[in-house]
C-alpha cells in the first residue's frame, strides 16, 4: 500500500499543487502513465528474467548453451537443401507462368482497339523492343535437348549446318572457332561422313534423325540448297529455348560474337551493306522529271540483311518467321532463301498480306564483315586496317577457301600484304 501512497501523492501535486486544488482527470492520467514507464523501467533493471520466473528456474526460458551433442546440423542442413531446392521448382514453374502470361496478353492485345498500357509523358514512350520467349518443350526432340544442354553456354550456341561438299572449308571455320576458344558451338551433319569427321577431330556435332525430304537435298544439294535448309532446322532448336547465333562455314571467327550482341530483337543479322548508308537505311530521293512539281519521290532503302550470319531469338516471331521462309522455299524451288527471308522480315502488311510481326537489328557493319566491305574498303584504309572485326564472312567472292586463308594470314599472323593480289570484285585472284 505504500505505493498507492505515493501515486496518490504525486497525483495531488503539480500546477495547483501548493493550493491543495484537485488536479483535473486528464493530469492525473498523465501522472499515472508517467509513474507506470517509471515503475516499469526500474523493474527492468532490478528483474532482468522477469518478476515472476528466475532465469535458472523458468521451464519457458531458452537456454543460453546448448549442449554440442544435442545438435543434429546435417539434417537440418540436409532440410534447408529440400526446402531450397523445392523453392527453386516453384520459381521455375512461375517464371514460366509469366512467361506464358506474357505470351497470351501479348496476344490478345494484337488486333484491338483497346490501349493496355497508358502511355507516359512527352518523348519519354518506348515499345516493347523483345518478344517473349517461347517455354521450351523438349518433347519434341529429346536427343537434341540433351545435346543443346551438355554444348549451350546461357542457353545460346552457333550453329551450322555441312555436308561432304564443304569439308575443306569446314575444318577452317571450326579451327578458328577453336583458335578463339568459343565453347559453345555445333555443327549439324547432313551425311553420315561429315558427322565421322567431326567426331574424329573433337568437334561437337549432331546428325538429324532420318528425313527424306531433307535428306535428299542434305546429301546432294549445293550451298543455296544446303542453305535453304536451315530454316526448318532451326525450328527445333528455337522451341527447346535455345537462342542461335546462325553461321555459314565461309566465315572466319577473331573473337567471340556473343560479346557483341545485344539480344534485344528478334533477329539481329549481319548485313550486306557495304558503308553506313546502305547498311543503315537511307532515303533515296526517286526523279520523274514528267510529274512536274512532284517530280521527287523520297523512297527509304535498306540493303539485305545476310541469312549466313544471323543471331535468332526463340520467340513466337522468330519460329513464324522460319516457318514462312521454308513454306515459300518448299513451294518456290527457284527462289533464293535470302531474297525470300528479307522478304518476309521487312515486307508490310498490305492488301492480301499480312506482314511478320518481327523486331530487327542491324549488325556493326565493321565488326561483322562482309567480303565486299574487307576488299572494298578496309584493306584500302590505313585507320580501318587497325581494326579487328569480330567475324569475317566470304559472301561476296566465289574463291572462298583462297581468301579464307588470306584473311587468316592478314587478322591472325600478322601478314600486311596478305590481301593485296586479290581483286575487290567477283574474279579470282592470282595465285
Amino acid at each position: 500500500m505504500a505505493l498507492a501512497g505515493r501515486r496518490d501523492g504525486l497525483m495531488l501535486r503539480g500546477s495547483g499543487g501548493s493550493s491543495g486544488k484537485p488536479l483535473s482527470r486528464g493530469s492525473r492520467i498523465a501522472v499515472a502513465v508517467a509513474v507506470g514507464v517509471a515503475l516499469g523501467c526500474v523493474c527492468a533493471f532490478l528483474y532482468p528474467d522477469g518478476l515472476l520466473f528466475g532465469s535458472s528456474t523458468s521451464a519457458l526460458h531458452w537456454p543460453r548453451h546448448v549442449d554440442s551433442t544435442t545438435c543434429e546440423p546435417s539434417g537440418q542442413v540436409t532440410s534447408l537443401k529440400s526446402e531450397l531446392a523445392t523453392l527453386e521448382t516453384k520459381n521455375a514453374a512461375m517464371r514460366r507462368q509469366i512467361n506464358e502470361l506474357s505470351m497470351k496478353l501479348q496476344l490478345a492485345g494484337q488486333g484491338k482497339d483497346e490501349t493496355l498500357y497508358k502511355a507516359g509523358p512527352f518523348e519519354t514512350v518506348k515499345a516493347l523492343r523483345t518478344n517473349p520467349s517461347v517455354i521450351p518443350d523438349e518433347s519434341i526432340n529429346p536427343r537434341l535437348a540433351k545435346v543443346l544442354e551438355e554444348v549451350a553456354v546461357k542457353k545460346e550456341l552457333i550453329v551450322a549446318l555441312a555436308n561432304s561438299n564443304v569439308r575443306e572449308m569446314l575444318e577452317v571455320w571450326f579451327t578458328n572457332i577453336k583458335r578463339v576458344g568459343i565453347p559453345n558451338y555445333l555443327v549439324v551433319a547432313l551425311d553420315e561422313n561429315i558427322e565421322s569427321f567431326c567426331k574424329s577431330k573433337g568437334v561437337p556435332v549432331y546428325r538429324r534423325d532420318p528425313d527424306e525430304g531433307i535428306d535428299n537435298i542434305a546429301k546432294t544439294g549445293g550451298n543455296h540448297a544446303v542453305s535453304g535448309l536451315k530454316f526448318r532446322v532451326l525450328r527445333e532448336f528455337l522451341q527447346l529455348g535455345y537462342s542461335i547465333l546462325l553461321s555459314d562455314i565461309d566465315i572466319i571467327f577473331f573473337r567471340n560474337p556473343f560479346d557483341h550482341l545485344y539480344r534485344d530483337s528478334d533477329v539481329e543479322s549481319m548485313s550486306d551493306g557495304h558503308n553506313n548508308m546502305t547498311a543503315y537505311g537511307f532515303n533515296d530521293v526517286f526523279d520523274e522529271p514528267s510529274m512536274g512539281w512532284a517530280r521527287y519521290a523520297h523512297t527509304m532503302r535498306i540493303w539485305v540483311y545476310n541469312s549466313g550470319f544471323f543471331y535468332i531469338r526463340p520467340t513466337i516471331p522468330s519460329i513464324e518467321l522460319l516457318d514462312r521462309v521454308a513454306g515459300r522455299l518448299s513451294r518456290e524451288p527457284k527462289s533464293w532463301d535470302q531474297a525470300v527471308f528479307n522478304e518476309e522480315l521487312f515486307f508490310p502488311s498490305h492488301p492480301g498480306y499480312e506482314g511478320l510481326h518481327a523486331s530487327k537489328r542491324t549488325m556493326d557493319i565493321y565488326l561483322f564483315m562482309n567480303s565486299k566491305v574487307l576488299f572494298k574498303t578496309v584493306r584500302k584504309d590505313a585507320q580501318l586496317r587497325k581494326l579487328k572485326p569480330v567475324i569475317v564472312h566470304l559472301n561476296y567472292h566465289p574463291d572462298k577457301l583462297d581468301r579464307m586463308k588470306a584473311v587468316i594470314e592478314f587478322y591472325v599472323n600478322g601478314k600486311q600484304d596478305a590481301l593485296q593480289h586479290f581483286p575487290d570484285g567477283s574474279e579470282k585472284g592470282e595465285t
